[in-house]
């Protein structure tokens, strides 16, 4: 913006919004509408700067601070007395913090963590001018923001959520094989969860006293000692009943 040089101290931007707002609605007012917003560019692109994106053209977000710019010019009423850049440049904030929080984050991440991640990458491309091609440690960076380390770590972490890799994406050096084929694998106990079931339902057919016993020897890991003192037989006569219980139940799985 330029020094004021117009009306109550305005400058040429503000004074073309004023006489803008004042026009009745026809080719003249868009005509000063119009050059209002082309007058307004430079300091709405100052302001997209400072969401500078290393994974978002400029472009975008220029786009989108002009998008808010336009709102602010239409809507600005000279009326209530204040500045335009007062109320222009909330507006384009806004838009801007808005953009980012819906289109550039691909899994959800809290708006109060997404403002202390913005105010961390600043810091680091701080850190970065001055030097730092790391962008600075976890204590760096909780020095610049005054934000907490804990936080400052996890605003860190939340910058995996904007571009999380694709199960889809190739990997390796050839670049042929896909992530999804890299990890996890058949589990081998899913084979036995027909055998489970039967299983199940055979036991449910023993008398009481097997069933007791075989919770306590497979179920609890006890002893056979320690099973006959519970159940109050002899420790032979639990292995006896162990033995026969499990042919019993192995005859069960075999015939079906």
């Amino acid at each position: 913006m330029r020094e004021p040089d117009g009306p109550g101290g305005r400058t040429p931007e503000e004074e073309l919004v004023h006489r803008m707002a004042a026009c009745p609605r026809g080719r003249e007012r868009e005509e000063l509408r119009e050059a209002a917003v082309t007058a307004c560019l430079p300091v709405t692109r100052r302001i997209a700067r400072r969401y500078g994106c290393p994974d978002r053209s400029r472009e975008d977000l220029d786009q989108v601070a002009c998008l808010g710019l336009v709102m602010a010019v239409d809507r600005f009423d000279p009326g209530l007395g204040h500045a335009f850049l007062s109320y222009a440049v909330p507006t384009i904030d806004g838009e801007l913090k808005r953009y980012l929080r819906d289109f550039t984050w691909q899994v959800h991440v809290p708006r109060r963590l997404q403002d202390k991640h913005r105010r961390v990458r600043l810091a680091q491309e701080e850190m970065r001018r001055a030097g730092r091609a790391d962008g600075g440690t976890v204590r760096d960076l909780q020095a610049l923001t005054g934000i907490d380390e804990q936080e400052v770590r996890l605003a860190l972490r939340a910058d995996r959520a904007r571009n999380p890799l694709s199960v889809d994406e190739a990997r390796g050096t050839g670049r042929g094989v896909a992530l999804a084929e890299t990890i996890g694998g058949d589990d081998p106990r899913l084979e036995l969860v027909t055998d489970l079931v039967a299983l199940r339902s055979l036991v449910a057919e023993l008398p009481a006293r097997e069933r007791t016993i075989l919770r306590l020897y497979f179920g609890d890991c006890l002893t056979q000692r320690q099973v006959a003192d519970a159940v109050g037989i002899s420790q032979m006569h639990v292995s006896r009943l162990l033995a026969r219980t499990c042919a019993r139940l192995r005859r069960g799985l075999l015939t079906g």
